[in-house]
């Protein structure tokens, strides 16, 4: 079954193709960072046209790149939610035009599934059930993932996510918009323990994050100083050891509270260097297994689309024409194909 995957819950328009067995034939993403970096941060209405503008050009791009027509389609899946309702629009109103058109079977995709099984992406994928670590710009949580929409929230942020921290950390040092691989590549020429920020949540039990305060004792630290760039790196690597610590010794505890023995790090911020090498040398020492994704595939992407959506038809599940989009979204409402109605 060759699925097209189209993405656009915020500022990257994507396209991809994945086959059930020859496996992701082309992945194409735009991203909108200069045209937002202007205006310090994302603007949806821009968003909305810039996907308009972008998006069927890169359908015909991608079945180019991969040698096919449209008649070589059989379904179609595309973000439904959660996100910026007019971008998700754009996307779901192609993918019911272009199924309606070609005959073949549309389905609207939840973002974070896509993410929690992005790490199937790779040829040595985790099986289940493993922990994920969702952790990006709008999210951050710990899952149980025991399979195609068995999931099992078990903590997550009260407040920031763990990208909005990080974004909103690089503002007040001054680095301009995305902020969070800027302060990272920042944080790269701090000295570790020059300023010290604290782990939050880690002294008491559960696997809920909170990163407010984290942001608010970096306003205190920076508060009426003029920093130097060596004050400036030093407090960035702080910030970001602080978030890397947190990160990873909620992991832990989510494999020993769980017995599971196999993490998987979704989203965005698990691009991050040092979140990688941290959490790969405590998982390997706690006797457990960690699957980072490709960056391409923890970014926002439409390959993640495609491959959830192609276990979703082929499990046979389907829906109506009725266009949907959906701003905000619960993990925790998404069940098995077989436990879902056979018409959405």
């Amino acid at each position: 079954m060759l699925i097209l995957g189209i993405e656009t819950s915020c500022d990257e328009t994507a396209v991809a193709l994945y086959d059930g067995h020859q496996g992701l034939l082309a992945n194409r993403v735009f991203s909108q960072v200069a045209l937002h970096a202007q205006h310090g941060g994302v603007v949806p209405e821009l968003a909305s046209r810039e996907h308009i503008e972008r998006l069927l050009p890169m359908v015909h791009d991608a079945l180019a790149e991969a040698g096919l027509s449209a008649q070589a389609v059989d379904g179609i899946a595309y973000t439904a939610g959660p996100g910026l309702i007019g971008a998700l629009l754009v996307g779901a109103c192609l993918a019911r035009s272009l199924g309606y058109a070609w005959g073949v079977p549309v389905i609207g995709v939840h973002h974070l599934e896509g993410h929690l099984l992005a790490p199937a992406l790779e040829p040595d994928a985790p099986d289940f059930p493993f922990v994920a670590l969702q952790v990006s710009g709008g999210h951050t949580m710990l899952v149980e993932v025991s399979g195609l929409g068995r999931y099992r929230i078990l903590g997550e942020t009260l407040d920031d996510a763990a990208g909005e921290a990080f974004d909103k950390t690089a503002k007040l040092l001054d680095l301009g918009y995305p902020g969070g691989p800027a302060l990272a590549a920042l944080a790269e020429r701090g000295s570790a323990g020059a300023v010290e920020f604290p782990r939050p949540m880690l002294d008491r039990p559960g696997l809920d994050f909170s990163f407010s305060g984290l942001k608010t004792a970096v306003v205190v630290a920076v508060r009426g100083r003029v920093l130097d760039d060596a004050a400036r790196a030093d407090v960035a690597r702080g910030f970001e050891d602080a978030m890397v610590d947190t990160l990873v010794a909620k992991s832990l505890r989510a494999l020993r509270q769980t017995g599971i023995d196999t993490l998987a790090v979704a989203g965005g911020v698990g691009v991050n260097r040092r979140l990688r090498a941290a959490l790969a040398g405590a998982v390997d020492a706690a006797g457990a297994r960690v699957y980072f994704p490709r960056p391409e595939f923890c970014t926002d992407n439409a390959a993640m689309i495609a491959l959830a959506g192609h276990h979703r038809l082929a499990a046979g599940e389907r829906e109506e024409l009725a266009v949907r989009a959906r701003a905000r979204w619960p993990l925790d409402e998404l069940r098995p194909p077989g436990q879902t109605d056979a018409v959405r």
